[in-house]
């Protein structure tokens, strides 16, 4: 290994240039980047500052001048590029679903410890300060004991018919769209606040426009151009309404869609325990809400009030706002410490699994209309 990391990043959407912005700021070397032509990968080399563009992104993943790879490619070739780059022993952070099945994603998982590689994923909305304040106080037990977990994920960027996006077409997407694009976010962020595990669900989901235009295929931008497209039929879900109950006795709700105008990026989650509430607003990430029989209190970021997990995220003073790619920044942070020995601290391939798991079972669940087990890990 060499002494400054190596990186290279498969992919050149939205979504690869805030791994790209991550990377440049852990200081490790952007060494080269793919996309879907050899011309973008020369057009995305310069837009993302790397050093060289690859023909392929299955010569990025087998290059030995990567010691990290980064997937940021369409879903449906995260499990085959995610392979390959394991069998050329490289480190991976790959984006979710890790797979578009929870076969697959187990399989992965298992390879990557065959391989003895770090295998990240970036569930990144666990390194804001406040959740994992959140965390911590569910954690040591002083609200009591969880009763409820509830919330939802919304997001407006599909809600018209004109809409679309590589995403909606199972073949590239996978089986399901809202729930394993966002839903699993939710489920992976509440599962590490609480440490409860879901282990049934009963899932209802609708597809709200059976078909959308063509013409688009840019993520969380609408089509403004004038042109139609031709139409494309859509078998992937819009919304998504989960009921569960988790391993430690408490229920709870997740309201999930794409459709819903006026929210961009709407990660709520609150959990109800015995003595106390906790409520995280992604959209509003910089304090928590405090509930009590007899008062509610709203706990702002304060690193020296905070507890070490989340102190430690809390990289500016109070006041100055922290954001998503700060979020992002730590997650890499603590990749690139597991990829030099140290413990490991980051979501990683078997995180992925677990909700590629739910995802599963939501889909179970809404074809039988009945209660679905979540097999465990």
């Amino acid at each position: 290994m060499h002494g400054q990391l190596r990186v290279a990043i498969a992919g050149a959407g939205l979504i690869a240039r805030v791994h790209a912005d991550a990377v440049r700021r852990t200081g490790a070397r952007l060494v080269g980047v793919s996309a879907s032509t050899p011309e973008r990968g020369k057009a995305a080399a310069v837009e993302l500052g790397a050093e060289r563009a690859y023909g392929t992104s299955e010569e990025l993943v087998g290059s030995d001048e990567v010691d990290i790879v980064h997937i940021c490619t369409p879903n449906n070739s995260h499990r085959p590029l995610a392979e390959l780059a394991l069998r050329a022993g490289k480190h991976v952070v790959c984006e979710k679903p890790l797979a578009t099945s929870a076969q697959e994603a187990a399989a992965l998982t298992a390879l990557a410890a065959d391989q003895g590689v770090v295998a990240a994923v970036p569930f990144v909305y666990r390194y804001h300060p406040m959740a994992a304040e959140a965390r911590a106080r569910v954690r040591a037990g002083t609200l009591g004991d969880v009763h409820l977990v509830h919330g939802h994920y919304l997001q407006d960027w599909l809600s018209e018919p004109s809409d679309s996006n590589w995403r909606v077409d199972p073949s590239v997407g996978g089986p399901s769209r809202v729930f394993a694009d966002i839903g699993s976010h939710w489920c992976d962020l509440a599962e590490w606040i609480t440490g409860h595990r879901i282990t049934e669900l009963v899932a209802s989901t609708a597809t709200v426009y059976g078909e959308r235009s063509s013409a688009m295929a840019r993520t969380f931008t609408a089509s403004r151009d004038g042109i139609p497209g031709t139409g494309q039929s859509v078998a992937t879900e819009d919304t998504a309404q989960i009921l569960f109950r988790t391993n430690a006795g408490a229920t709870g709700t997740l309201v999930v869609s794409q459709v819903s105008p006026g929210r961009k990026n709407r990660l709520w989650l609150e959990v109800d325990a015995a003595d106390a509430s906790v409520t995280f607003d992604q959209e509003n990430p910089e304090s928590l809400l405090l509930g009590r029989r007899g008062s509610t209190e709203t706990l702002t970021r304060d690193a020296a009030l905070l507890a070490p997990d989340a102190a430690r995220l809390s990289t500016l003073p109070p006041g100055h706002p922290l954001g998503y790619h700060d979020c992002f920044a730590a997650f890499l942070r603590d990749v690139h410490a597991a990829v030099a020995g140290g413990e490991v601290t980051h979501p990683t391939f078997a995180d992925a699994a677990r909700t590629a798991a739910l995802t599963d079972a939501v889909l179970a669940s809404t074809h039988s209309r009945s209660w679905t087990e979540v097999p465990p890990a």
